[in-house]
Formats: structure tokens, C-alpha cells, sequence
């Protein structure tokens, strides 16, 4: 049985070192990890991004509430970053995490190669089919963001 993976790669004029800050810096994700179609609250995640260390998928609304959490696996900045990836009421339960890897390589001078690869995903298709959606929208917005310094506008979903 072969696992089932998303895979996302994008190339972004930018730095190793701005892909690496926008991934881990909390003001910075808090402006690109939304839903440009508006069918989701804006977010940000919080950790200290330490081997070992938790971290948390929190929304930037009124409720404050955290959707997903996990723990940093590896943290080798500006080039690699693993992370699982499970529901709050999952945390305690390994068995029900996921695994999120961020490959960020130099391409040239002013290019830089963000592979995003989330596995683990076969006891879960409820999540692979939000992942599917969801990451297109989170990378295409930190790529517009790293690459013009503003994510992509928001619009109504009805628009």
C-alpha cells in the first residue's frame, strides 16, 4: 500500500533566508496563511521552532482558537524545516499526526526552490482533501507576498 503524499513545489524570487523567516516568523505568517477566496479565518503559527518544541496553528480572529498543532521534527535553518501535523483533539494520539516538510534550496542567484511535501496522510482522507485545497492557497500567497510584499488580495466567495 503506498502512502498517500502531497507535494508542492514553487519557485520564489527571493532569499533561503526570507522563505525560512516567512515560514517561522509569526507576524510574517499571520499575512499569508489566509484563504485568498475568504472561506477561512486568517491565521498564524507559533513556536520557538526548536527540535522537539510544539507549535500551533492559531486564528488571527476573535476566537483565537488553534486548528491544527504538532511538533518541530527538525529545524535546520534556512533549509529545511519537519513538522507533524495533527487536529488539537489528535495531539496526544501519534498515531493520528501527519508530516509536514519544508525543503527550501537555492536556484541560481535570485530563485529559490520551496518544496513542500505533507505525508502520513492514508488513515486521514478527510485531511488530505483540505490539504489539497489548502496548501495551493497558503503557498500561492507567501510566494506573492516574499516576491511583492503583499499577499493576494482578498475576494468574496460568491466573487
Amino acid at each position: 500500500m503506498t502512502k498517500p503524499s502531497f507535494v508542492y513545489v514553487t519557485y520564489i524570487a527571493t532569499t533561503p533566508e526570507k522563505v525560512w523567516r516567512a515560514l517561522v516568523d509569526t507576524d510574517v505568517t499571520r499575512q499569508y496563511w489566509a484563504d485568498p477566496i475568504g472561506s477561512c479565518a486568517p491565521h498564524f503559527n507559533v513556536s520557538d521552532w526548536k527540535p522537539g518544541s510544539t507549535w500551533a496553528h492559531q486564528r488571527a480572529d476573535d476566537t483565537a482558537a488553534i486548528d491544527m498543532v504538532g511538533k518541530v521534527l527538525e529545524s535546520q535553518p534556512p533549509q529545511r524545516l519537519v513538522i507533524t501535523w495533527a487536529r488539537p483533539a489528535d495531539a496526544e494520539d501519534e498515531r493520528k499526526h501527519s508530516r509536514v516538510t519544508f525543503d527550501i534550496a537555492p536556484h541560481g542567484d535570485k530563485l529559490v526552490c520551496l518544496t513542500v511535501t505533507h505525508e502520513d496522510l492514508e488513515r486521514d482522507p478527510q485531511m488530505l482533501a483540505g490539504i489539497s485545497g489548502g496548501w495551493p492557497k497558503v503557498l500561492s500567497n507567501l510566494k506573492s507576498l516574499l516576491e511583492t510584499g503583499h499577499a493576494l488580495p482578498r475576494v468574496s466567495s460568491a466573487g
